[in-house]
C-alpha cells in the first residue's frame, strides 16, 4: 500500500486535534518521565504531549516513513522510531503510552492493547483513542461504492482494512483484570464541511485510502465522483450551504 501523505492528513489538523486533547486531559499523571506517542503520524500529536508534558522525554513510534520525516522536521528536538505496532514493545521504564486514531488500523488490536497493558509498571497509564464510525454513512456508503463498480473484485479485501471496534465492555472485560484504574467513554463529534466534497477531503487521507490506493487515475475518479453523489444524498445541507459530519470515537484510559 503507497504510504500515508502527511499534509493531506494535516489538512484537517484542528479536527483531528480536539480528540487528542481530549484524551490527553483524562490522563491521571502530572509529570511523566517517559511517554511514547504510538502512531504519531506527522508529530501532531506529538507536539501538543511535548506542551503538556515539557520535561518528558517523548518518543513517537510510526511504520510511515513519509509521516516520520515530517515529524522529524517538525520536532527535531524529538526522538523518532520506525516500528510496527503489532510487535513493538516498550521499556519497563514507560510512564505513558499515549495513541489518537491509530489502533483502528492495527489487527487484533485488544490483543495488542492487552500486551502492551501488561508491560507497564505499577501507574503508567495506556491512553488510546480510535475513530468507530464504520457504521456511519461516511463509511457504510465508501463499501457500498466499492461493492457496486466495475472496480469491485479489485477492492473487495480494502473492506476489510480497518478493524471493527468492540463494544465498550468488551475492552472493560478484557483489561480491567490488568489495572488498577480504568475509563471508557464515547464521544460524538460534530464537524461541520464544505459540502459532500468536505466529507471526501477528510476521509481520502484515512478510511478512503485503502480503496483509492488500489486503483489507477481513472478508476479513482469516478470513484470518487459515484461515492460523493452518495455522500450529498445522505448527508443534506444546512442553511449556509454546508453539510454536519457526525464522527463517533471510543476513548480508553488504563492505569496500570
Amino acid at each position: 500500500m503507497a504510504d500515508w501523505s502527511p499534509s493531506a492528513y494535516l489538512r484537517f489538523a484542528d479536527e483531528r486535534a480536539r480528540p487528542a486533547s481530549d484524551l490527553l486531559a483524562q490522563i491521571p499523571l502530572k509529570a511523566p518521565q517517559l511517554v511514547y506517542d504510538l502512531g504519531c503520524g506527522p508529530g501532531n500529536s506529538t507536539a501538543l504531549l511535548e506542551r503538556a508534558y515539557p520535561t518528558a522525554e517523548i518518543i513517537g513510534i510510526d511504520n510511515s516513513p513519509a509521516m516520520l520525516a515530517t515529524a522529524r522536521q517538525d520536532l527535531p528536538q524529538r526522538r523518532f522510531i520506525e516500528a510496527d505496532l503489532k510487535t513493538w514493545v516498550p521499556g519497563t521504564s514507560a510512564d505513558l503510552l499515549y495513541s489518537n486514531a491509530t489502533f483502528q488500523w492495527v489487527p487484533h488490536h485488544e490483543a495488542v492493547l492487552l500486551r502492551l497493558l501488561k508491560h507497564l509498571s505499577s501507574g503508567a497509564v495506556l491512553a488510546v483513542q480510535m475513530p468507530d464510525n464504520l457504521d456511519e454513512p461516511s463509511h457504510v456508503l465508501m463499501r457500498q461504492t466499492a461493492g457496486d463498480g466495475p472496480w469491485a473484485d479489485k477492492l473487495r479485501e480494502a473492506s476489510g482494512a480497518r478493524t471493527r471496534l468492540g463494544a465498550p465492555r468488551d475492552y472493560h472485560e478484557l483489561l480491567k483484570p490488568h489495572c488498577t484504574r480504568l475509563d471508557i467513554w464515547h464521544t460524538a463529534y460534530n464537524h461541520v464541511l464544505e459540502g459532500a466534497q468536505g466529507i471526501v477531503d477528510l476521509v481520502s487521507s484515512t478510511g478512503l485510502r485503502p480503496f483509492l490506493n488500489l486503483l489507477d487515475a481513472a478508476e479513482r475518479k469516478a470513484f470518487v465522483e459515484n461515492y460523493r453523489m452518495r455522500l450529498a444524498s445522505a448527508y443534506p445541507a444546512l442553511n449556509d450551504g454546508r453539510v454536519m459530519l457526525s464522527f463517533p470515537r471510543l476513548f480508553i484510559v488504563a492505569q496500570a
